[in-house]
């Protein structure tokens, strides 16, 4: 077995590997930019390498600077983690050359799959259920217009080199064929240098379900079963879950045994992953394989008891596999939400900063019985950085049934506690608790159906209010109760607790009474309902762990005069909760307006200004674009709402700015 691992990535992936590799007795190196001189897998590893500045374009993707850190470290293999040079067939042929082995798979396999049109081919040899399609070359508009009429609309327009969504278009007639073709050829043509087009049948319905295979040097591979990636932003999987709610028996296992036959038809060895399309009728066709360690392998983890990274050294090492395909059992349900450094009140625009707090949920078994675990590669004081991926963390939970495992992430994430930055917490809450989610009806639209308008927070329903009413009204009395013991109070004055109390939250006022024993309190509210609520909340815990009639409610807590700011399921709630009098008289106060910014360009996360595209005094249309702002890699280029004169600019090209921070005034 090797001793010494390098790993060729940052983040929580290159922790996940040093975690697997420090179980083994494997000592690791870490390589880092300037950036990332204090993160986290830099203190995990047992050694580690600086390779350059903060870009990756000139750190963790520039094959000489990894090859340099493997010849100072004497590293005997290297495991490349996701991104960057994972799927890079030179830097695997650039190993192989220096006589470090490579945790992946062969240059050949990764040099097949790499290319869409080629990797379809194959399939297509292999047996493999493939979309309806034309691969071959198309010359120009019209042909892809008389192309398309054959396979029959609606048909999807693709860049062969494309990836992130990038040279792709959805056709539903001759028109939108010609155009789309157009489009997908300059933008692949401007993005990969390549501007080969193919047409294949588009699926309606779609769900994106995924076969997690591992195969080693001696003809073995085995498929360990699939996973549900349905939940995407902008072709950006958000949430993950295995097994797939949808497959039966027989179609999990058609699709796993053409998972097999394609990685045994390049020579693949290692753990990849091939990815299906299958529409509502259960049919499914071939899509693409990473020829690498997915992000939401955990989750296949959590249902096999396989630690697939644990495999792909053994498999680099040339060990067979351990087990056969009859091993191989489903147990159980696991889901995995990714927390991304985004705000989703922001249409998901990239959030940068420092983590001024950061305290994950208890991994390990909980006391319902299902399990908990996060990978993550940040900690609490750390920055996120604007140069690379926004992902915090992948939280993850297992039950033994589906809403178990359903129910372990809400508490999770509830529990999860991010401070510092925007972040899409709330977001994955309100997702685990829609009820389209729960039925496990979803499909690859299902956030743009969901979500139209963006994401707006979430308004609770009577049933979860009235428990945040009852948990909120017994943490009030024990504050009260602490402020009655203040010292240095006046004598014969006394301050008494009440038992009435009304609380306000989302719009609505609850009046309630409480009484109060040793072991918790019943609240009563108007109609004749009780909750029991215990916990052990003292005031100034930022989260408050109760237990409302038998049933646990976990919630961020923070102060606001006469009540608390509570967060939970997606929610981010004022309550107030007075005494009937307080209440009567704040019902007469005026409501406080926010500010009007109408006349002011804000920028909308924390970036870098690229341009200014005018000038003081320009008159500008609705639309126009004013200024771009990049954050995390990403452009955002900032447009007039309305037409307006710019009376006044703030900052110029190369200005880093804060959330909030004015760009420009108008008259």
């Amino acid at each position: 077995m090797f001793t010494k691992i390098l790993i060729a990535n940052r983040g929580e992936i290159a922790c996940r590997v040093i975690k697997t590799a420090r179980k083994m007795g494997i000592k690791t190196v870490a390589v880092y930019s300037d950036a990332d001189r204090n993160a986290l897998h830099v203190k995990m590893a047992d050694e580690a390498y600086h390779i350059g500045p903060p870009p990756a374009n000139q750190s963790y993707i520039v094959i000489d600077k990894i090859m340099e850190a493997i010849r100072a470290t004497g590293a005997q293999a290297v495991h490349p983690g996701y991104g960057f040079l994972s799927e890079n067939m030179n830097f695997a042929a650039a190993l192989e050359a220096e006589g470090v082995v490579f945790v992946g798979p062969p240059s050949p396999a990764i040099e097949a799959m790499g290319d869409k049109i080629t990797s379809k081919k194959i399939a297509m040899e292999a047996g493999v259920n493939t979309v309806p399609g034309y691969m071959g070359l198309i010359a120009d508009a019209e042909e892809a217009v008389k192309i398309s009429g054959q396979i029959g609309y609606p048909v999807m327009i693709k860049a062969s080199a494309g990836g992130g969504g990038k040279g792709m278009r959805i056709a539903w007639n001759d028109q939108e064929a010609r155009e789309g073709f157009e489009s997908s050829k300059n933008e692949a043509a401007n993005s990969f240098g390549d501007d080969r087009i193919f047409i294949e049948k588009f699926v309606t319905q779609p769900r994106h379900i995924e076969i997690q295979v591992l195969a080693d040097k001696h003809g073995n591979a085995v498929y360990l079963h699939e996973r549900e990636c349905s939940i995407q932003r902008r072709n950006q999987k958000v949430i993950e879950e295995a097994p797939s709610p949808f497959l039966d028996a027989a179609t999990r296992k058609a699709m796993g045994e053409q998972a097999v036959a394609l990685a045994k038809a390049v020579g693949y060895t290692s753990a990849g992953t091939v990815e299906f399309i299958v529409d509502g009728s259960r049919n499914f066709y071939f899509l693409e394989m990473n020829t690498r360690l997915q992000v939401e392998h955990p989750v296949t983890e959590l249902i096999t008891g396989v630690d697939l990274v644990e495999q792909m050294i053994r498999v680099a090492n040339g060990e067979p596999l351990p087990f056969q395909q009859d091993d191989l059992k489903i147990n159980g349900w696991a889901m995995e939400s990714r927390l991304y450094a985004e705000d989703p009140y922001r249409n998901f625009l990239p959030s940068i900063g420092r983590l001024t707090r950061y305290r994950p949920p208890v991994e390990g078994p909980t006391a319902r019985g299902g399990i908990v675990r996060n990978d993550t590669g940040v900690f609490e004081g750390g920055e996120i950085s604007m140069y690379y991926d926004p992902m915090i963390a992948k939280l993850c939970s297992w039950g033994p049934t589906r809403e178990a495992a359903i129910e372990e992430m809400r508490l999770a994430l509830d529990t999860f506690e991010v401070e510092g930055i925007g972040h899409n917490l709330p977001f994955c809450s309100a997702v685990m608790d829609h009820p389209r989610f729960a039925s496990g009806n979803i499909t690859t639209a299902f956030i743009a159906e969901e979500y139209p308008e963006g994401f707006q927070g979430v308004s609770l329903e009577d049933a979860m209010l009235r428990r945040v009413v009852a948990a909120t009204a017994a943490m009030n009395r024990v504050a009260e109760i602490r402020r009655t013991k203040i010292s240095g109070t006046m004598d014969n004055h006394e301050r008494r607790v009440g038992d009435d109390w009304v609380v306000s939250l989302q719009g609505q006022a609850y009046p309630v009474t409480i009484a109060a024993d040793k072991a918790g309190s019943t609240v009563t509210f108007a109609d004749g309902q009780a909750l029991r609520v215990s916990s052990d909340w003292t005031p100034g815990d930022q989260l408050a762990r109760v237990d409302v009639d038998g049933r646990p409610l976990v919630m961020k807590v923070g102060k606001v005069p006469m009540g608390f700011r509570i967060r939970l399921r997606g929610a981010d709630l004022k309550v107030h909760v007075r005494s009937p009098r307080q209440h009567d008289l704040a019902l007469l106060m005026p409501e406080k307006l926010p500010p009007d910014t109408s006349r002011f360009l804000l920028c909308p996360m924390p970036g870098l200004v690229v341009k200014i595209s005018v000038a003081e005094g320009d008159e500008v249309q609705e639309g126009q674009a004013l200024a771009t702002v990049e954050a995390m890699k990403m452009e955002n280029i900032l447009k007039a709402e309305k037409r307006g004169v710019v009376k006044k600019i703030n900052a110029s090209a190369g200005a880093s700015l804060k959330v909030d921070d004015i760009i420009m005034e108008f008259e």
